[in-house]
């Protein structure tokens, strides 16, 4: 668990949603009845032809995109699909760098101060070859709210 100011505020282990344009948003939850639910792990399933799997990832695209209308980038994938479990904390630092314009912006920061916070809360590969870099979404919010 995570805590401030001695109340919790989340988890380190699991995602949660954040949609505000202040904040880094996760990945999307695939977990039922609700979203990040620790209890219900697991993805959701759907193929890469499946016509859900495309609308919810339009619909994902176009949420991010309506957050941030100045930003022409691709959309990172990892932005718009569910990890394995439905519950990564974590996403790519391509994510995080797609979203720093925005978050900086909305916070009256510059990106360059984001961009230091980002990579403040960079993990790289386990022991140096397993796995990809990635960054906690809730440390990296809750840094930005320190700052």
């Amino acid at each position: 668990m995570v805590h401030r100011d001695g109340k919790p505020v989340g988890s380190s282990l699991i995602g949660q949603s954040f949609t505000d344009p202040k904040y880094f948003w996760g990945r999307p939850s695939a977990t039922t009845p609700q979203a990040y639910n620790g209890v219900s792990s697991g993805g959701s399933n759907l193929g890469p032809t499946n016509p859900a799997l495309t609308d919810a990832a339009k619909q994902r695209i176009a949420a991010l995109q309506a957050a941030d209308p100045n930003n022409h980038a691709p959309v990172p994938v990892d932005l718009v699909t569910a990890s394995g479990s439905g519950l990564d904390p974590e996403i790519s630092p391509a994510a995080a760098q797609y979203q720093m314009e925005r978050v900086a912006n909305a916070r009256g920061l510059s990106v360059t101060q984001v961009q230091a916070l980002v990579n403040l809360h960079t993990s790289g590969r386990q022991f140096g070859v397993l796995g990809e870099p990635r960054v906690n979404v809730l440390a990296l919010n809750m840094a930005l709210d320190a700052h």
